[in-house]
């Protein structure tokens, strides 16, 4: 009997032993596990919505030459896309502008001119839009130059369409012509600058 309780006695001692030995590795292991760097999978999650931090000076020397060549790509295709998002923009303003122009049943000339002043709210908006869009994109001296033929285009604009409205001089067409063939000619030179120019 005696025998049997030494040995609960010591099978005692020895579970609260490992149980304490567990409880303080569990502890340490936390402790440890803490102060180490996240695990492959955490790690991967945190560059994915993150900057590398393996380069944290950021310069573009210290970026591999695939770096340099991804980034590069990527300003270019956000380029490209900008300008084929604005060739698109102008191909949808464009159709549906002559939708309404085409199913319009009012045909008086107050009627037309309304069609044809909102058009030009429409077309020159976008004019300046895309000018806009070319300051920010094209280098000072390219800009200089489109800024001389952009005035050049406006005096060019504004004369053929006053020589178009001449043959309807002192009718009710001739504002109507007028305003018509200065659309057309803004909507051209819209497309001409998207394509000519943007980048």
């Amino acid at each position: 009997m005696k025998n049997n309780r030494k040995f609960l006695v010591g099978m005692l001692t020895a579970v609260f032993l490992i149980l304490a030995s567990c409880g303080n590795s569990t502890d340490e292991s936390k402790v440890t596990l803490d102060n180490q760097p996240p695990d492959n999978n955490a790690r991967q999650n945190t560059k994915d919505n993150s900057l590398d931090t393996d380069n944290i000076n950021g310069n573009e020397a210290d970026l591999p030459n695939d770096d340099l060549a991804k980034q590069e790509d990527l300003s270019s295709n956000h380029t490209e896309s900008l300008k084929e998002e604005y060739l698109k923009k102008l191909n949808d303003t464009k159709r549906e502008i002559d939708k309404v122009r085409n199913n319009n049943e009012d045909e008086t000339t107050y009627a037309l001119k309304k069609v044809e002043g909102d058009r030009y709210d429409v077309w020159d908006g976008l004019l300046n839009e895309v000018y806009g869009v070319l300051i920010n994109q094209l280098p000072a001296e390219e800009m200089d130059q489109l800024r001389k033929e952009q005035r050049e285009w406006i005096d060019y604009r504004d004369h053929t369409a006053k020589e178009a409205s001449l043959k309807y001089k002192g009718g009710t067409m001739e504002q109507l012509e007028y305003v018509t063939v200065e659309n057309d000619l803004t909507e051209e030179r819209c497309f001409e600058l998207v394509e000519k120019y943007m980048r």
